[in-house]
């Protein structure tokens, strides 16, 4: 009976999957982001990642200087007005981080396409998990650097902002003059707790379905169209 329950709710139409675009990025198929293409100041050399809402490209600054960056663009397809709205809201958010375990936000714009992207500090590295793995680091070891990301993540909640999606991927170490060093990344989910105005009604659950990885969410973020998802959610998701 359960199974004959959800395969009727298979097929009916879900309104969180189903739901269309409000209006489209016109888009010639010249003006699509690929390597070799130059984006404001920053030429793209490579796809690196790809996430829900953006794909991420490893990107060299030509001007005022040259370095190395990870320039991240809204995919083609995401083109609701909701969709673009949390993308923006994303960029507001990084950029509001100042904290050195927090990936930096260089530069934003609008693409040749008419997408919005922002260019980062380029973190070369592996996800905490792994890094732990790799270097078989002691017990004691992880919890340092675990006080790391917490200290992140707490500079994130004194700015107002819940992250909602704290997980081993997003949580990249790299090796800086041979010791360890955290960034936290992918604010893109983010919700204000209402010290700061980010974009309006974008960063809050939405009625018909939740944000974040199950694995690592807290129970009440699994509520749809709850408001009391706060600062303890990624508290939980450290633990």
């Amino acid at each position: 009976q359960k199974l004959a329950e959800l395969l009727t709710a298979h097929s009916q139409q879900n309104p969180l999957l189903e739901n269309a675009g409000i209006f489209s990025v016109q888009a010639s198929e010249s003006l699509i982001e690929r390597p070799g293409m130059t984006i404001g100041p920053f030429k793209l050399i490579e796809e690196i990642g790809e996430g829900g809402f953006g794909i991420i490209f490893l990107c060299e600054q030509i001007e005022p200087i040259r370095r190395k960056v990870a320039l991240k663009v809204l995919k083609p397809g995401l083109d609701s007005r909701q969709v673009i709205a949390r993308f923006e809201a994303e960029r507001q958010t990084l950029a509001m981080m100042e904290h050195p375990n927090i990936a930096r936000v260089l530069d934003v714009g609008l693409a040749p396409s008419g997408r919005p992207y922002f260019a980062m500090e380029l973190v070369m590295g592996k996800s905490i998990i792994e890094y732990f793995d790799q270097w078989q680091m002691s017990l004691d070891a992880r919890l340092r650097l675990l006080c790391d990301v917490c200290r992140a993540v707490q500079h994130a909640h004194l700015k107002g902002i819940v992250h909602r999606d704290v997980k081993p991927s997003n949580v990249m170490v790299a090796t800086v003059d041979n010791q360890p060093v955290v960034k936290v990344i992918d604010f893109r989910i983010a919700k204000a707790t209402g010290k700061q105005p980010l974009a309006d009604g974008t960063l809050h659950t939405n009625a018909i379905g939740f944000v974040g990885t199950p694995a690592y969410m807290s129970p009440e973020q699994l509520s749809p169209g709850k408001e009391d998802a706060d600062i303890r959610c990624d508290v939980y998701s450290l633990g």
